[in-house]
């Protein structure tokens, strides 16, 4: 995502000075801290299902300030920034057996349901210490030291994706979560699609100040032919009339990948939704609510948007075409609501480069499809 189009609070994030990212890292822990005492009250013993989409919450909780340990205080190379060697040797954690308990990159998903973690209380007081030693490190680099603020800006929008992974993962859970900045907001009537002729395009970030992912790097130029894209994100309102037509059940709508994601439901219907004689019901907050179908149509997979989509005449829109959209109209262009698919599945960006984070470029070498929404 190109910066200009980005929220205020995500381009601080990106390109604040020092003591605005001391400021998000501190609300980012809140948050972090928050929805977990939530977890542990909604939670006897913290114990979640060993599901694919699910971690241990007392495992997440200690990952977050390990991870944020590792690239900062115990990082001998932070002040290189991108340059520098992510695998150059580090001093032993403060916990001596946290690289063995927290480190996604070598313990595995299902494994983290039997590791001896540290209690709740041990674990908040471990990043209690890491965070003051964050920001006392972070004190110490001059504002307009880019490649010394990397690694910090890193560890926040880490911590945020995971503070957002706590949140569907409430939701899956039917855990209630009182703030009201979690909850979706209502969309209104679909006005006429944005319409957009031939033109290059340019797709990644390109070199300089601020903060990048790594699957954002080695910016390229795409030729766009001409196309039309919604405004905003499709509503239940849109997609309900789908599932009332019996799409669940029309062979024409899937494709063979999606006939079999969908032959492993258990039921044919959206997750997290029923039909009731009042009408269709969401899950929420560990109850059936009457669902608002002014809100955006949400926790469907690729699939289910897909097989919309031929069922509506539409298709998805390539990741430049939805850049193109949020850039070149951002006051028309209504995003953020939602994550949202693109399509074909995401492919490297040409002369991707292997930068010290190594976190999300090998989602795109996995013919994944790239979602764009909420500004990370």
């Amino acid at each position: 995502m190109h910066e200009a189009s980005l929220p205020p609070a995500a381009l601080a994030a990106r390109q604040g000075p020092p003591e605005v990212l001391a400021r998000a890292l501190r609300a980012s822990r809140a948050d972090t801290l928050a929805t977990f005492a939530v977890y542990e009250k909604a939670l006897p013993g913290l114990q979640v299902p060993l599901r694919a989409e699910l971690n241990p919450p007392l495992w997440e909780l200690g990952h977050i300030g390990w991870f944020q340990e590792f690239w900062i205080a115990r990082n001998p190379e932070r002040a290189r920034g991108v340059r520098a060697d992510p695998d150059t040797p580090r001093p032993p954690p403060p916990r001596a057996e946290a690289d063995a308990l927290y480190n996604s990159s070598s313990v595995p998903h299902d494994s983290r349901w039997r590791l001896p973690l540290p209690t709740a209380d041990a674990t908040r007081d471990d990043l209690a210490r890491q965070l003051e030693r964050t920001l006392a490190l972070l004190g110490q680099v001059p504002a307009g030291d880019q490649a010394g603020l990397y690694f910090f800006r890193l560890a926040l929008l880490h911590e945020d994706m995971h503070h957002e992974a706590a949140l569907y993962m409430a939701r899956g859970l039917g855990i209630a979560l009182e703030d009201a900045r979690w909850r979706p907001a209502p969309l209104p009537e679909p006005q006429a699609p944005l319409a957009f002729g031939a033109r290059a395009w340019r797709l990644g970030s390109p070199p300089g100040p601020g903060f990048a992912f790594d699957n954002e790097l080695a910016d390229h130029t795409v030729a766009l032919a001409p196309f039309a894209i919604d405004r905003q994100a499709v509503r239940w309102a849109e997609f309900l009339p789908f599932v009332e037509a019996g799409g669940y059940q029309d062979a024409r709508c899937w494709d063979e990948e999606g006939a079999r994601w969908l032959a492993a439901q258990p039921t044919p219907l959206p997750r997290y939704l029923r039909r009731a004689d009042a009408g269709w019901q969401a899950w929420r907050d560990g109850r059936w609510q009457r669902l608002d179908e002014y809100e955006a149509a949400s926790h469907l997979t690729r699939h289910e948007a897909q097989a919309w989509c031929r069922w509506a005449g539409r298709r998805l829109p390539t990741e430049a075409e939805w850049e193109c959209a949020a850039l070149s109209s951002p006051e028309q262009f209504n995003w953020g609501a939602v994550w949202e698919c693109t399509a074909p599945p995401r492919a490297p960006f040409p002369r991707q480069r292997a930068p010290a984070q190594r976190l999300l470029a090998a989602l795109g070498r996995h013919g994944r499809p790239a979602l764009r929404g909420p500004a990370l």
